[in-house]
């Protein structure tokens, strides 16, 4: 029997963590396991679900930021389709920049579902996700600011397999798009706004292919329940950009390192837990 209350309070830590760069499907495998939730990750509709979860979020992110998508749409249709003003030069960066997760995820679904079974594995790549952010602070120091814009074609796709490697559960998307951003030279909020827009295009793409699954014969979970827990999901990530963009705009200086000793605790928590439970 599916709890009710599990499904909302899972939409409601996927909306904060997806956005919070600690890893919205490491907690997901963590938050399930140690707290023996009642939802089955290995139902053929569990994976449809977390979609659902993400798609709430990319509505939330859509509302969020959608002056500098109209922004965007308007900037290709001057250009004609070419990257001939800021705009329309932004717009193609984060459609490279979104191809590899893409490839990466329909080439290695299968072998990415087993990593959802071992919360140690997990917990492990929390911890290591901290340490990337540790040294995304690091990079800061030694960059110069640049507008997303401005970006070449390699690294927006540099920063597109950075994106990739959040296909791993306890490695954060937003975290390593972070972290790869400022590797590139964008400051705190723009690689921030980079990193959110470049969501939103790759959890739509997820949704068209999984949705479709949660109205087969099989599914185990009321469709109507899947999409109210997206729509709290959205409503958490709108609060979690809103504060995450105006916490970025404000700090110039290790401002990723408090989620970063959140995520090396957390992880190596988890880990003790799970090897000495």
């Amino acid at each position: 029997m599916i709890d009710t209350a599990h499904i909302l309070l899972f939409a409601v830590m996927q909306g904060i963590t997806e956005l919070f760069p600690i890893s919205s499907l490491g907690h997901g495998v963590l938050l399930t396991t140690l707290l023996h939730w009642n939802l089955n990750r290995y139902n053929p509709d569990f994976l449809p679900f977390l979609v659902v979860l993400h798609l709430g979020t990319a509505g939330a992110l859509f509302l969020f930021f959608r002056r500098d998508w109209m922004a965007l749409f308007s900037g290709v249709a001057r250009a004609r389709g070419r990257a001939d003003n800021p705009e329309a030069r932004l717009f193609w960066l984060l459609v490279v920049a979104t191809v590899p997760a893409g490839l990466l995820g329909l080439a290695f679904e299968k072998h990415l579902r087993l990593l959802f079974s071992d919360a140690g594995v997990v917990a492990a790549f929390l911890a290591l996700n901290g340490v990337v952010l540790l040294a995304g602070d690091r990079l800061k120091h030694r960059c110069a600011d640049r507008r997303p814009d401005t970006l070449s074609w390699g690294k927006a796709l540099l920063i597109g397999f950075a994106q990739a490697l959040a296909l791993i559960p306890g490695m954060s998307r937003s975290g390593v798009t972070l972290v790869a951003g400022l590797g590139t030279g964008l400051d705190y909020a723009d690689a921030a706004r980079f990193s959110f827009l470049m969501a939103t295009p790759i959890i739509g793409a997820a949704g068209l292919l999984e949705v479709p699954k949660l109205f087969a014969a099989h599914a185990h979970m009321s469709v109507g329940l899947v999409f109210l827990a997206g729509l709290v999901a959205g409503v958490f990530a709108y609060a979690s950009a809103w504060i995450l963009m105006r916490y970025f705009n404000r700090h110039e200086f290790q401002a990723l390192r408090p989620f970063a000793f959140y995520c090396v605790a957390a992880g190596l928590g988890a880990l003790g837990w799970v090897l000495l439970g």
